[in-house]
């Protein structure tokens, strides 16, 4: 757990889980990376091949529609 951050705490942070459509391995790294780069996102795990994706995040730092805009983005079809 990190004093800093807060990260290993749940302290109010979220976690998503939903199926995505349209991933491949190339824009599946871009969406992580970007995602990543979310000033709220402590973690994003992807698998491209049935698209079930995991996110981490603290509501308070980095809304909804920020990562729904990344995946927009990107051309894909996040369900949540």
């Amino acid at each position: 757990m990190c004093k800093e951050c807060g990260c290993g705490q749940t302290n109010g942070n979220t976690r998503l889980q939903f199926i995505t459509t349209g991933y491949t391995e190339e824009n599946a790294a871009a969406v992580e990376k970007e995602l990543l780069g979310l000033a709220g996102v402590m973690y994003v795990h992807i698998h491209t091949h049935d698209g079930e994706t995991t996110i981490d995040y603290a509501p308070a730092k980095t809304k909804l529609r920020e990562i729904m805009q990344v995946f927009a983005r990107h051309d894909l079809d996040a369900a949540l």
